[in-house]
């Protein structure tokens, strides 16, 4: 019967039950790479994306200064620009990290199970991710495992953040990447957003090469952004994990004692080739599997709430409430668009166990919720 536990509904040519259908809304993706406009709206599509993206080129203006003969080229094409030095008193905060392509597990635990409904989760749920991946000085080695999100860069205004960025990605996803950041300042060169003819150094990593960006902390750049492969397959590439936080903290301020960053986002068919679609946070579906937060009575809590795909979500947890975008008024519940952040920040007066969810109710039921823990 349509609308059953047993019934099925089809969406994106997967068929899919009820639970799943609910979450239907993150399916097909229109991608336009290369001259070329591809619509991932099934599995095999991906691997169509992936191919046109293989077969762009670097364009002469990420090698050199861009051609003053290119058509359409404007004087601010050949602008040349210094790289940022830290301000009076700042410091280069350096990271090397890697875009690699690991099996990701959404719902790891064993028996798949969602621990706030005490359900088990049915059917599979590993996929190809593409992630960015914290390594030692120089690449030396791994610095941890590559996850969804990447590393969260952190930094004081006044730093400059000097990010080496390797491209890793195994023969079979070999594509160019990058990363563009939010919120801090940086010159064209390290924007990292590719634009065909008038792609600039940065903008085009291909496969096995590096490239480091360096940002700046200005005042205005306080708080917690986003960063994101902006390479010619940028949408296709951060739905499935190309992703990560920038923290800037003010200079010499005090800092929460538990800080936490977490994107929601959905892994669906298309991008997956699995049979369903999985409502995320941080790469993982269902209580028990998303984040657990653990705090203690006392301690003064941030956390970074990161809109990272097509839809809005919003951001709830039982128990608490804070004040919306710093001002006079308070919310237990704040809406949070695609790369869009916002920052919750309380003092903790309230033990116990807690939900924490996307209030948009197909959201919640398919995966984006976790536990809030917080000790006496």
């Amino acid at each position: 019967m349509p609308g059953s536990e047993q019934g099925s509904n089809s969406v994106a040519g997967v068929s899919i039950g009820r639970r799943g259908f609910l979450a239907a809304g993150a399916g097909a993706f229109l991608c336009s790479i290369g001259g070329q406009e591809i619509l991932v709206e099934k599995a095999g599509d991906a691997a169509k994306a992936d191919a046109a993206a293989a077969r762009v080129k670097k364009p002469a203006g990420a090698k050199a200064k861009i051609a003053a003969t290119a058509p359409g080229t404007s004087v601010v094409d050949q602008l040349e620009f210094a790289t940022p030095k830290p301000q009076p008193g700042g410091k280069v905060v350096e990271y090397w990290i890697q875009a690699t392509a690991p099996l990701w597990d959404i719902v790891p635990t064993r028996p798949r199970r969602d621990y706030w409904h005490g359900t088990r989760i049915a059917g599979p749920s590993v996929f190809r991710a593409f992630a960015y991946q914290l390594m030692t000085e120089g690449f030396a080695s791994t610095a941890g495992p590559a996850a969804i999100p990447g590393p969260t860069l952190e930094c004081e205004v006044g730093d400059v953040l000097r990010v080496h960025v390797r491209n890793g990605l195994p023969d079979k996803y070999a594509q160019a990447i990058t990363m563009h950041p939010h919120g801090v300042r940086y010159t064209p060169d390290y924007d990292g957003a590719y634009m065909g003819d008038f792609t600039r150094a940065g903008a085009y990593i291909g496969p096995g090469e590096e490239f480091t960006y360096v940002w700046e902390a200005v005042p205005e750049a306080v708080g917690a952004w986003p960063y994101h492969d902006h390479g010619p397959n940028h949408t296709l590439n951060s739905m499935r994990g190309l992703f990560g936080a920038i923290i800037v903290h003010p200079k010499n301020g005090p800092r929460a004692d538990v800080e936490r960053v977490l994107f929601l986002h959905s892994l669906a068919p298309p991008t997956t080739a699995l049979k369903r679609v999985f409502q995320c946070i941080n790469g993982r579906a269902y209580a028990g599997n998303t984040p657990t937060i653990e705090v203690k009575a006392g301690q003064r809590v941030a956390l970074h709430v990161f809109g990272i795909d097509d839809a809005f979500h919003d951001f709830h947890i039982h128990g608490h409430r804070w004040r919306k975008d710093g001002g006079n008024f308070s919310t237990d519940n704040q809406t949070v668009g695609p790369a869009e952040t916002i920052s919750v920040r309380f003092t903790e007066d309230n033990p116990g166990r807690w939900l924490y969810h996307c209030h948009v109710m197909s959201h919640q039921d398919n995966g984006m919720a976790g536990f809030y823990l917080v000790t006496p």
